[in-house]
């Protein structure tokens, strides 16, 4: 019997792309969506599962819904001359009626029944204009992109602000609160430059780094969840 064609739309669909520096958690999403009338019950796998913490790994889908999904990097040494080998891949399979319990799912799921999507892992450096933001503190593009994204479970939908006194900072972008995105496990802290605080910048800072653990390379194993 031939494989069942991958149910979900995954954006992206074939490549997950990191945005250096490396020097910090790198965070980019994934969009899961459900275009069928059947709820279906997905896992998270990666071949570097201590490089990756990922949030959710696994759930349940309704139909017609969607996750988002954060793929977290850990900080590392990048090395522009060695080629990333790093592999995702989504495995999903139909829930049946009346089944809501995951475990049960995937114990009684047959071969047969499993779909996959398979996406590969691209680093990239960061642009001149980029690494001119990121020295003032400011978010980049990118990472503005992620913040203002209603789906992402890493970027925080900011309250409404009162209006600015003369003593508060304004930045280029005007007087709204500029985060770097977020990530389950972080904490937002205001910048300081030269001694002084500017509440409309932060910084972020992972209070969780990857869990130990052996790469198995080109295999795939379930991924970390924060």
């Amino acid at each position: 019997m031939s494989k069942l064609e991958q149910i979900l739309i995954l954006d992206p669909p074939h490549d997950l792309r990191f945005k250096g520096p490396f020097t910090d958690v790198v965070t980019t999403n994934l969009k899961l969506k459900n275009p069928s009338d059947r709820k279906v019950c997905f896992k998270v796998k990666t071949t570097a599962p201590r490089r990756y913490c990922v949030r959710p790994n696994s759930g349940i889908i309704d139909a017609g819904a969607a996750v988002t999904v954060s793929v977290m990097l850990q900080p590392f040494d990048y090395d522009p001359n060695e080629k990333s080998k790093h592999k995702f891949m989504v495995q999903t399979t139909f829930v049946p009626p009346n089944v809501s319990d995951m475990e049960l799912v995937w114990k009684d799921a047959k071969p047969d029944e499993l779909m996959d999507s398979k996406l590969r892992c691209v680093f990239e450096l960061p642009t001149e204009n980029d690494k001119v933001l990121l020295s003032l503190g400011f978010a980049t593009p990118l990472q503005m992109g992620k913040l203002n994204d209603p789906g992402s479970v890493g970027g925080a939908h900011l309250p409404p602000r009162p209006p600015p006194t003369p003593s508060e900072f304004h930045t280029p972008f005007g007087t709204q609160s500029l985060y770097t995105p977020g990530s389950i496990g972080s904490r937002i802290i205001p910048l300081q430059l030269g001694g002084l605080c500017f509440p409309g910048l932060a910084r972020k800072v992972c209070d969780r780094q990857a869990s130990s653990g052996v790469e198995l390379e080109g295999r795939f194993v379930s991924a970390f969840c924060l």
